[in-house]
């Protein structure tokens, strides 16, 4: 059983960073590099903190890991230093932990039992140890590949190499089909590969586990638009099921704004892609903050993407404006009480480094220059309110009072709007949902036989933990379609709606 005085001896402890000068010269990852050994004890000792709870909210239910992930099992198998079992516990639940273990907000962690009062000393910090176990798998050659022993026969095609395409098409190689991944872009891994920068996720860690499918049998093709490059009808005609992980990358532009015209400005992925694209060595970056004044527009993650992207290019300023109040240091139990995901301030390492964050404000107007280029933008005191009855949120200025401040590079991180439109869906007869969705039936099948969809193709814009489980999912659907019934895992339906993560 899990040690019940844990938490009462360790408190929690995240992962030390590297100094902020260091980050700032190098695109690696921020965390430092500590011995294996020295890590793996103190991982230990935060492991020992879990109380093994009758009810796990950490892994139960929609407020804990849309894997299932085994948390309380791993955590104490770690605190035993029994690190293979814990591998294999991880494994068994997701494909990708050190994918999970470094991009993942942890919805586990805000449905832990010691996040309920301040006195615990703070929940677990199961990414930190979900991590370790990750990196300690690879370290002692306990990841492998797993190669199928028998063969199905059934052909599937995977229409995009994102971790809900990459999970899909590794259950189903395993199960025994003829996988191929079919990319666009000239290397695979979707937004794992373009828009993700290097110092959240170093591309080693991804091109590591792509050479793991590879050798268990799953093809890839590269440089290919499935609908265009490769018809149709060649794609139902070679294949006995297909799998659509596109995504969901049509980004969302505010094109009301007086001055939305002017050079300079972008929507956040055409500066994050170029700029993953030069850490390749593909060349400079098209879209580069490099001596210039930087506002980016959103709060969210690829807000934050682009503000340490921004730094580490070389900004004189990098400026982030939020429409909302800045959110509570401490959850909120009367608004988002546990086990929920709690409401509060999140600060990314991309914001202790430079630059500042604005709330309650907006963009009244882009200012350009003699050029047509942007060299300002003029900035509101906003309040955000929302019709209780249509749900339809307004602006509105609490002043007259305008500010002036330089812009010369000017970044769009308001979200998606969904799936991208492409040849592929007019030519499977498929259209977008009002979300800009593909819907689904309760097999994961959309209206065109044999063809099923996961991932934010599905969902829309969500987490990488969410991309995994709707990818072993369909998984099993396209499984149990192929052969009649199938053994392969589940954890989601396609009805279960998206936790409120933003």
């Amino acid at each position: 059983m899990a040690d019940p005085t844990g938490f009462l001896k360790y408190n929690r402890e995240e992962p030390s960073k590297k100094p902020k000068a260091e980050r700032l010269e190098s695109w690696g990852e921020v965390y430092a590099e500590v011995p294996p050994a020295v890590r793996n004890e103190s991982v230990r000792k935060q492991a020992s903190r879990c109380m093994d709870c009758g009810i796990p909210f950490c892994h139960s239910g929609t407020s804990g890991c849309p894997l299932g992930n085994l948390i309380p099992e791993w955590n104490d198998l770690v605190r035993r230093g029994d690190w293979e079992a814990a591998s294999d516990r991880l494994h068994s639940t997701n494909n990708f932990p050190e994918f999970t273990g470094k991009l993942c907000p942890a919805p586990c962690e805000a449905g832990c039992v010691l996040s309920v009062s301040p006195l615990s000393g703070g929940a677990v910090a199961i990414k930190r140890v979900e991590q370790t176990i990750a990196d300690q798998s690879w370290e002692a050659g306990y990841v492998q590949p797993q190669i199928s022993a028998v063969s199905s026969g059934q052909r599937v095609a995977v229409v995009g190499s994102g971790p809900a395409g990459l999970a899909a098409a590794q259950q189903l190689t395993r199960a025994g089909h003829e996988v191929t991944v079919f990319e666009r872009d000239d290397r695979l891994g979707g937004l794992l590969r373009y828009g993700i920068p290097e110092f959240k996720m170093e591309k080693k860690v991804l091109d590591r586990r792509l050479a793991q499918l590879q050798k268990e049998g799953t093809k890839f093709v590269t440089g290919c638009e499935v609908g265009v490059d490769l018809t149709v009808e060649d794609l139902s005609a070679q294949y006995d099921a297909v799998v659509l992980a596109v995504g969901a990358l049509r980004g969302r532009d505010d094109t009301t704004t007086p001055g939305r015209e002017l050079t300079g400005i972008h929507l956040a992925m055409e500066h994050l892609v170029p700029a993953n694209r030069f850490v390749e060595g593909d060349g400079p970056s098209a879209v580069d903050a490099k001596g210039k004044h930087v506002v980016i527009i959103g709060g969210g993650d690829t807000g934050a993407d682009s503000y340490g992207t921004a730094t580490r290019q070389g900004a004189l300023s990098v400026t982030q404006l939020d429409q909302y109040p800045s959110p509570p240091s401490e959850r909120d139990d009367d608004r988002s009480p546990w086990p929920t995901w709690p409401y509060i301030l999140r600060t990314y390492p991309a914001h202790e480094e430079a630059g500042e964050r604005r709330f309650a404000v907006a963009v009244k107007r882009f200012v350009g220059d003699e050029n047509g280029h942007v060299r300002a933008i003029e900035l509101q005191r906003v309040r955000v309110s929302k019709d209780p009855v249509t749900g339809v949120r307004e602006v509105v200025p609490v002043s007259d009072e305008v500010e002036e401040l330089p812009a010369d590079l000017v970044l769009f991180a308001i979200g998606f709007e969904g799936v991208e439109h492409m040849p592929l869906l007019g030519g499977l007869g498929l259209s977008l949902t009002k979300r800009g969705t593909l819907s689904c039936g309760a097999d994961w099948q959309t209206s065109s036989p044999g063809v099923f969809v996961c991932g934010d193709a599905h969902r829309g814009a969500s987490l990488v933990v969410w991309a995994i489980a709707e990818g072993r999912s369909v998984a099993h659907a396209v499984d149990a379609h192929l052969t009649g019934a199938s053994d392969l895992p589940a954890p989601v339906h396609p009805t279960l709606l998206p936790l409120a993560v933003v």
